[in-house]
């Protein structure tokens, strides 16, 4: 029941204080007081239009969300930046009149930035979490930014769902723990009510949340865009980024170690890999849907928590992205370069996607709040290649200085100049797509199939992939303290696959309920009369997809792989010559680490520079490990128990080992001892077997074995 508090209770000197209301009702309000019955839905043309502007619901949520740090990001705070180019193999003239996607002659400048999202500047590398992949294309139509991640999905439908997915991962509000860590209660309390987030959550609980390197991942635009050909004809479109090193990826108690050990593992990894001239590629692919099948699939094409297989519609590789340069500095390029999803040149266009809708507010707002003006594309990183001209003017931190008389359009003092652009000249026009509809806030129900795709990705994994998300789902909620947010959670994993939901059940030492009490993705007093978003029953329109599975990647090289070579004084120069010939034409990284730092003397007498002491690095770091021999240099190295732990932690984590000659000795000490007949172990073998299972990134067929390494 609602009361006026009491004046004189209350010694308030304001005199608004004796109106204010108190109740017992916690009603979600704006901030303004105003009752809101809907808090998950953006105001919106139809159930599958446009989202409208005069949704200050929409606006005030994400503005106060988007100020609430300063001057870090909110998300994506952690990254890691480079410059290189971009070259098109073919024009698709058909799809968009784009000049990057037209002409072929072009080298169109690009600026990378790579992040986790989740935690702060300083958290670690190599937390579990989505990767952020933005990039900035300075076109001579303008700047267009693709602002992805290494996910085809994101966790929620709609924009205005954002402040709460952020709210739930983050460090809990009471005690600001778990930094950087997606294992706690808010976060599955927030999941196991809102299943939209259940594919993009099982990527996460998947090994494309703990990469090897971030030239190692793949990247997504997430959404549904346009192409628009000169035609004036529009085709849907998905963007994909494929690494040409393929995708691979760490173990989980590899990323718990190398945070560790290195915190800065793959900042520094791309950093080296392009100062040693190893420089980073990826090709784009297009997915092109015809505007007549927008509505062909069993899956809305506007809902960004689906992706579109591509065992259905193929991707097509349209070019090739090249990362050549290192920032001069972190700061005012890194940190300070702005992405904003609005940004986009003549022949790309946006879609209804309610979340794409609501981060082309987003953004903007959001560099605003951490740049501190709205001349932030006046700073170098930031800055088009073409000639800005408008009549935009002053501004905190202008550095440009304007000329004339007339900062208003149409004028006569300057000719109205600037003028107008014709669209034949390259002027932007927005594709016409015919509208008619209510406004509502509400979604359409062909986006309410929160399973379906993630049972496809889990389906399409290898059995050792399978493996690590029933590990990492083990580890997640094992961290929960809450009863039931954890069964809440098990039984939207049964919904998905219920053996994985046993699996992990077992592990955490509950069962599997067959049914949830509390509705979901029900708001506690909504309006009864509101229709309830449930999720429809799974469908399996697909089997499987063998794109979404890391075992079905590129195996043909180990460029930059790290390959550790344990060295003492004397060690036998003539293998190690010879290997270290083979692997670094493949271009793979050979660093020596010895009993101490400084040099290290070969058999022959040559004094060779050491890389690492033994005391201070780890066997996680390395993608292989060799030890070339030499009676005297291996008893040194049986002395050290960190050089037998090193064999058994590269055994145990499934890399390829190889020794020569006295290395044998070295495994004969170590839990390999016994395992000399594995595929990826190789004995006085030849470089080139050693390289090929190097390639391979693990031997996973070793698993079983490896869990029993006592490390």
């Amino acid at each position: 029941m609602a009361k006026k508090k009491n004046n004189k209770d209350t010694q308030k000197i304001n005199d608004l204080e004796q109106y204010r209301v108190d109740s017992d009702e916690k009603v979600m309000t704006t901030n303004q007081g105003l009752k809101v019955n809907d808090t998950n839905n953006s105001l919106k043309s139809g159930e599958r239009g446009a989202t409208l502007l005069e949704d200050f619901l929409l606006r005030e949520k994400i503005t106060h969300f988007d100020h609430e740090r300063i001057p870090e990001r909110i998300v994506h705070a952690r990254g890691s930046g480079a410059h290189g180019f971009f070259e098109l193999y073919e024009s698709i003239e058909k799809y968009s009149k784009a000049g990057i996607f037209t002409d072929t002659e072009r080298k169109t400048p690009v600026f990378v930035r790579f992040s986790t999202v989740a935690g702060s500047k300083g958290s670690p590398d190599l937390a579990r979490d989505v990767r952020g992949f933005a990039v900035k294309f300075y076109t001579e139509e303008g700047t267009w930014d693709l602002v992805g991640n290494n996910m085809p999905i994101f966790f929620i439908q709609d924009a205005m769902k954002f402040p709460d997915l952020i709210h739930s991962v983050k460090p809990e509000p009471n005690n600001e723990i778990p930094q950087a860590a997606s294992a706690h209660d808010t976060f599955y309390d927030f999941v196991s009510r809102t299943t939209e987030t259940l594919h993009n959550h099982i990527w996460a609980m998947s090994d494309r949340a703990i990469p090897r390197s971030l030239r190692m991942m793949e990247g997504f635009g997430i959404h549904t865009f346009r192409l628009i050909n000169k035609k004036g004809e529009s085709h849907f479109v998905k963007f994909h980024w494929k690494p040409t090193l393929g995708v691979h990826s760490v173990t989980w108690e590899e990323a718990v170690k190398i945070n560790g050990a290195d915190a800065d593992f793959h900042r520094r990894d791309l950093w080296d890999a392009i100062e040693a001239g190893q420089f980073p590629e990826w090709e784009l692919g297009i997915q092109v849907v015809p505007e007549k099948d927008e509505h062909k699939y069993e899956f809305d094409l506007l809902d960004p928590t689906k992706l579109i297989p591509e065992e259905m519609v193929p991707v097509q590789i349209i070019g090739k992205m090249t990362l050549n340069r290192n920032p001069d500095n972190f700061f005012a390029e890194t940190e300070q370069v702005a992405f904003l999803p609005g940004h986009i040149v003549p022949g790309i266009d946006f879609t209804n996607d309610p979340l794409l809708q609501g981060r082309l507010f987003s953004y903007r707002d959001t560099q605003l709040s951490r740049l501190g003006t709205p001349n932030f594309h006046q700073i170098p990183i930031n800055k088009p290649i073409v000639p800005v001209h408008n009549n935009q003017r002053d501004g905190h931190m202008q550095m440009d200085i304007p000329e004339g008389r007339g900062a208003y359009f149409p004028n006569s003092l300057m000719g109205s100049c600037p003028h107008l652009a014709k669209m034949a000249d390259g002027g932007f026009t927005h594709y016409e797509e015919r509208i008619d509809a209510k406004k509502i806030r509400a979604r359409s129900e062909s986006f309410n199939d929160h399973f379906s795709q993630p049972a496809l990705f889990y389906r399409s994994l290898s059995d050792w992939e399978q493996e690590h998300v029933a590990g990492a789902y083990s580890f997640e909620l094992g961290k929960c303290k809450v009863q039931d947010i954890k069964e809440r959670m098990l039984y939207m994993i049964s919904q998905i696959d219920s053996d994985l939901a046993k699996i992990v059940a077992e592990n955490i030492g509950l069962k599997v309920p067959k049914i949830v009490e509390k509705p979901i993705n029900q708001a506690i007093g909504a309006d009864a009369s509101k229709k309830e978003q449930q999720p429809g029953n799974k469908k399996n329109y697909l089997e499987e997809d063998p794109a979404l599975s890391q075992a079905n990647t590129k195996f043909d090289s180990i460029a930059t792989r790290q390959i550790a070579c344990l060295v003492a004084d004397e060690f036998d120069m003539s293998a190690f010559k010879k290997m270290k010939k083979a692997l670094e034409k493949e271009n793979a990284m050979v660093k020596l680490i010895a009993p101490h730092g400084g040099t290290v003397t070969c058999d022959e007498g040559m004094d060779h520079e050491v890389d690492a002491a033994i005391s201070t690095t780890e066997s996680v770091l390395f993608d292989a490990v060799y030890v070339p021999g030499g009676e005297k240099a291996v008893m040194q190295l049986k002395k050290e128990g960190k050089y037998i732990k090193f064999i058994n932690e590269a055994f145990k984590h499934c890399k390829a080992i190889a020794v020569d000659g006295a290395g044998e000795q070295l495994l004969d000490a170590s839990f390999v001892k016994d395992h000399k007949d594995d595929a990826a172990i190789h004995i006085s073998a030849s470089p080139n077997n050693f390289i090929e299972s190097i390639s391979q990134h693990r031997n996973w067929d070793r698993r079983e074995v490896a869990m029993q390494v006592p490390v």
